[in-house]
């Protein structure tokens, strides 16, 4: 199964990281969830720990481009096939790197894509 990695998730219900792991939960796809505050949404543990996920297949992004860049290096290790920039993380550096690594960049709304079945 493909697995997709919520980077940035709140327990704030009101953030889209939140909805986003409801949606993916409803579309059937098995999610996993990294964020500051340890936590549980849906029944998918929020883990502060990066070295808790593998064979992820996707990345979704809910850091802004500041925050993304401690993360890089991490990121590119865990070799995704693909890392979504939700509205708000754009970050032209990063899409380069990611490129640079053989990892697909797509700058879209995960919602929007869960919403019309582009996921």
């Amino acid at each position: 199964m493909k697995t997709t990695l919520v980077f940035g998730a709140s327990l704030n219900p009101y953030r889209y990281s939140y909805l986003a792991i409801n949606k993916l939960l409803a579309k059937q796809i098995e999610t996993v969830a990294f964020g500051p505050k340890i936590g549980d949404i849906s029944g998918v543990k929020i883990s502060s720990n990066l070295k808790d996920f593998q064979n992820i297949h996707t990345i979704t992004l809910y850091l802004n481009e500041k925050r993304q860049k401690e993360y890089y290096e991490q990121i590119i290790q865990m070799k995704p096939k693909r890392v979504i920039f939700n509205p708000g993380t754009e970050n032209p550096e990063f899409y380069k790197i990611l490129s640079d690594n053989v990892i697909e960049v797509e700058v879209a709304c995960t919602l929007v894509l869960l919403a019309t079945d582009q996921y």
